[in-house]
């Protein structure tokens, strides 16, 4: 069985039970992740919860170490540096970074760790944003989306802008379906 076959049942049992929880069927969002030559190298699987946004990303195509990424201010990855996807989400101004003591950031996610043979399957949780604006929090979902954007370096999780995470190498498109 594919392993992103496994992984999305997995993924979809997690949310029947956050739905039968709040008695509310869970939203959820795919999109698929492109590399700079505008190849599909795997998804992210996005669910709001009541801590927020849970993200599966399944990739199949970096290479191993880690990797920022963050969620960007516009859904477009169209120009091949997906430099058209924006600054971080970011309305308050806060500085980057999970280590921050100004931060983070609206924007700000733990790095991705990608395997020897350029895999992961990795689930990460921001309590910062939401879909739509609930509970105040930034909408991923608003009138131009956003992105989730992956870069070619780790992010240290407190240096500005960005924590040193490099080029961006990777990005999916986070728009309402």
């Amino acid at each position: 069985m594919n392993i992103f076959y496994k992984t999305s049942i997995m993924f979809l049992a997690a949310a029947s039970l956050t739905a039968c929880a709040n008695d509310a069927p869970p939203q959820i969002h795919t999109a698929s992740l492109i590399n700079n030559e505008r190849t599909i190298i795997g998804h992210v699987t996005l669910m709001e919860t009541p801590n927020g946004i849970e993200a599966e990303i399944e990739i199949d195509g970096l290479t191993s170490g880690k990797h920022g990424m963050h969620f960007h201010k516009v859904g477009d990855c169209s120009d091949s540096a997906f430099k058209n996807s924006g600054g971080h989400i970011n309305p308050d101004s806060k500085q980057h970074g999970l280590l921050s003591a100004h931060g983070p950031d609206n924007a700000d996610l733990p790095n991705l760790v990608v395997d020897a043979q350029g895999g992961v399957i990795q689930t990460v949780t921001n309590d910062r944003l939401s879909f739509d604006g609930k509970d105040k929090r930034p909408a991923l979902f608003d009138a131009d989306g956003s992105a989730l954007v992956i870069h070619a370096s780790a992010d240290d999780q407190i240096s500005q802008p960005i924590g040193g995470a490099g080029a961006r190498v990777a990005c999916a498109v986070i728009k309402r379906d």
